[in-house]
């Protein structure tokens, strides 16, 4: 199944999205909310994941981040007893739009609830990051392990999405993050930033919003190269949940030197 879907996924950014990159015409590009963008590339991608993963595993439903976007309560299927897909036809749509990197497709299969299968593509890179339930992460066939060791905040990199963190968190992080070698506000792509601290690039990464097109597939393989994938009140990360903040890490003791460091006073979480 991981190689079937990763074919899968390789062919529909091959034949849909990468053609559209960088010729993107005005009108297939459309605003679904301001400063939330969707492209003819992102619906045609969706369309086909959805077709061949259903033929795959038949019986599966689907939960795309567009047929979501079409009808909200399409999202309610996320807990659903039996076997679920969640689709990101295309991760980073604005990157993509603007003729930017990154981008990526992700895709994640849940039984009864639970992640068990994912993949995140990078299309320009070609590279290909899965994760299966007890089994590991792997990035284009080798093994990948978070780093295991904790430097202190100063040796830190990471992001901190502040976009959608309300407001008296925003700027509690935003008054510590000098304490760390290095903080952005990310790359707007959660199929970059999960791949990236599990191969060390760096080390953390906080989001407030976190629909489970963008987290599940990155949250499972996160947790199978050994990471920490945690609420900030430190209570698991479910793929129902949809606030509450999320941070990711490296490893627990990171995770903690970084939720600490960014949050001295925890009651405010």
């Amino acid at each position: 199944m991981l190689e079937q879907v990763g074919e899968l996924i390789r062919e529909v950014a091959t034949t849909i999205v990468l053609p559209r990159f960088r010729h993107l015409a005005s009108d297939e590009i459309i605003q679904k909310a301001p400063g939330d963008l969707v492209t003819v590339a992102d619906r045609e991608s969706e369309v086909a994941l959805t077709r061949g993963l259903t033929a795959l595993l038949p019986g599966s439903t689907v939960v795309g981040e567009e047929a979501v976007a079409a009808d909200p309560r399409v999202l309610e299927r996320v807990g659903d007893a039996g076997a679920v897909w969640i689709v990101d036809p295309v991760d980073g749509t604005n990157n993509f739009a603007a003729g930017k990197t990154p981008f990526a497709l992700m895709v994640a299969l849940l039984h009864d609830g639970r992640p068990t299968a994912s993949w995140i593509f990078d299309p320009v890179g070609d590279h290909m990051t899965v994760a299966e339930l007890g089994s590991g992460a792997y990035r284009d066939g080798v093994r990948v392990k978070t780093r295991t060791d904790d430097p202190g905040a100063a040796a830190l990199g990471g992001a901190v999405a502040s976009k959608y963190l309300p407001e008296h968190l925003r700027s509690v992080a935003a008054a510590h993050t000098s304490a760390f070698r290095e903080v952005t506000n990310g790359r707007h792509c959660a199929g970059w930033e999960y791949p990236a601290v599990a191969l060390d690039e760096q080390q953390f990464a906080l989001f407030w919003r976190i629909l489970p097109w963008d987290h599940v597939p990155g949250s499972l393989i996160i947790e199978e190269a050994g990471g920490t994938v945690l609420h900030l009140d430190g209570t698991p990360y479910r793929p129902t949940d949809s606030e509450r903040g999320m941070l990711v890490a490296a490893n627990d003791d990171i995770w903690r030197t970084v939720r600490d460091t960014l949050f001295p006073d925890t009651s405010i979480l």
